[in-house]
């Protein structure tokens, strides 16, 4: 393990250059990324279809293809999994991420192409590392291993000419052989599907190891520390790991979960990383541990576009390029990929907090909002507001989601939040004072409605039990990896699944 560090100090010497170039260049890079993925995929059926031989420009590009989402490729993609070739992306795509960036019974399986794996999500996890390393060069997480909580969906076999599964499972089954010498569990274990027996067996196992550092969702992840605390009678996590020095989280914001974290890992040495990695591609990784943003990732083979919020519902929406983003503005994600994504978008909105070097947050997604009654509630005042809320109150929340009341003859509309609290408030009505104070101080539309209660009144808050929302994953099979169900939702579909869950574990 000794030789480790010096190996990796040299290879960063290399890679801290190249990112420092598309820091200081991003418009340059971003072309000359783009002009590789069009000339790599012109006689793809894709690129005949759009005649990409003859594009020369960024506006060809944008004039002959059209926005996709998934609905849009799906007729390609299945002919991708029974084994044909040179459709999206050149050769063969042997590998489909099946994605649970939402709670839709309707599974997307995005291509993951051997580039895509190569150039964007490993290269994406090595870069968390030369990022991590650069601020802290004194790091002690090589002296032991990374714990990692696989997905909740085994590889499977489809038409025996490709294999499906999440992402993580993905990557775990895809990792060089040396990999396996920095994380734990094993392959086997991380990539079990049933997910109580995969607790079990990671505690076992892991218990025993030197563990330095933690990836994955922090709402799983929590469940498997407590789990792991639980098991060995510990008070903490560092009764267990007197090393554990990192936790590298993506999925979900992790704000509400940073107290819970603090608990079990009571240091001051302890080290928070946020990544930005989805089924789609490897998109974003926090430089400065100190700064609640990510720098966006643009040497990893995707092109982006972005189109303003405000303009996404028009019939053919603009997009914009990396040069021409704005700092505070939303924006809708559109990626082109060297997983044969066109165009594509992904449903995640961001708003940049810098450029030059590019750096953002994740401010939500497309569909997962509340806009009932023109108050354009989006995940980031969400957050904030429950942030703000916790803080005054000492509370701590494990899980959340929140939809409107629609008015009718004798109400006013409000909005409804289903709570599973790790810690309660001491006063649930304050901690509704606080959070419907915080909304209105972050977002004007939703203060604007609610002005003397003529358009919202103020949110109701519903406490459930602790389990309500794990057995509600259990119910949809979907227990573990990177499963989220949504924060925000205009309809009251999953917020009513819960309350009757809610009331099972009440009887």
């Amino acid at each position: 393990m000794a030789l480790i560090p010096s190996i990796v100090n040299w290879l960063n010497v290399k890679r801290t250059h190249q990112i420092n170039l598309f820091r200081k260049y991003p418009v340059e890079v971003q072309e000359e990324g783009f002009r590789k993925l069009i000339e790599k995929s012109k006689a793809t059926e894709w690129g005949i279809k759009y005649d990409y031989k003859t594009i020369r420009s960024l506006k060809d590009f944008q004039d002959r293809v059209p926005l996709q989402t998934y609905d849009d490729i799906k007729i390609y993609i299945n002919r991708i999994r029974t084994g044909e070739t040179d459709l999206l992306w050149p050769g063969e795509i042997k590998w489909f991420a099946k994605s649970s960036g939402t709670t839709s019974d309707k599974s997307k399986f995005i291509p993951v192409s051997k580039d895509s794996l190569e150039e964007c999500h490993f290269r994406g996890g090595k870069d968390v590392l030369v990022l991590y390393t650069a601020n802290f060069p004194e790091t002690g997480i090589f002296s032991g291993k990374g714990l990692t909580l696989g997905g909740s969906h085994k590889i499977n076999n489809y038409s025996n000419q490709s294999y499906y599964g999440d992402l993580s499972a993905i990557l775990i089954k895809n990792l060089p052989f040396w990999a396996e010498f920095l994380r734990t569990p094993s392959p086997e274990i991380a990539l079990m599907d049933e997910w109580d027996k995969k607790l079990s067996e990671i505690t076992h196992t892991t218990i025993f190891e030197n563990v330095t550092n933690i990836a994955g969702v922090p709402s799983w992840n929590l469940v498997l520390l407590k789990h792991i605390l639980k098991f060995t009678a510990k008070s903490n996590l560092l009764e267990i790991w007197p090393n554990l020095e990192l936790f590298i989280h993506g999925g979900v914001n992790f704000e509400p979960y940073r107290k819970q974290f603090e608990k079990y890992i009571p240091s001051e040495s302890m080290n928070y990383m946020e990544t930005y990695n989805a089924s789609e591609g490897f998109f974003g990784i926090q430089d400065n541990l100190m700064i609640n943003d990510m720098l966006l990732m643009l040497d990893y083979g995707v092109f982006y576009e972005f189109i303003p919020m405000d303009k996404f519902n028009q019939e053919s929406p603009p997009t914009i390029t990396i040069g021409d983003v704005v700092p505070g503005k939303n924006y809708v994600v559109v990626i082109s990929t060297n997983g044969g994504l066109w165009r594509y978008i992904i449903g995640d909105t961001i708003i940049f907090t810098n450029t030059f070097p590019h750096k953002f947050t994740i401010s939500g997604r497309t569909k997962h909002f509340i806009n009932a009654f023109g108050e354009e509630i989006i995940i980031e005042n969400a957050e904030r507001a429950l942030a703000i809320a916790c803080k005054k109150t000492g509370a701590m929340i494990n899980e959340y989601t929140a939809a409107p009341v629609y008015m009718d003859d004798n109400q006013n509309g409000t909005h409804e939040w289903v709570i599973e609290f790790e810690k309660l408030p001491g006063n649930v009505d304050y901690f509704t004072t606080v959070l419907d104070h915080a909304l209105m101080s972050v977002n004007s539309d939703y203060e604007a409605k609610r002005y003397k209660d003529i358009t919202i009144s103020r949110p109701v808050i519903r406490n459930v039990k602790k389990g309500t929302f794990y057995n509600w994953f259990n119910n949809k099979g979907k227990l573990g990896g990177q499963n989220k169900i949504p924060r925000l939702s205009n309809d009251r579909k999953y917020l009513e699944e819960l309350l009757d869950i809610h009331k099972q574990l009440s009887v």
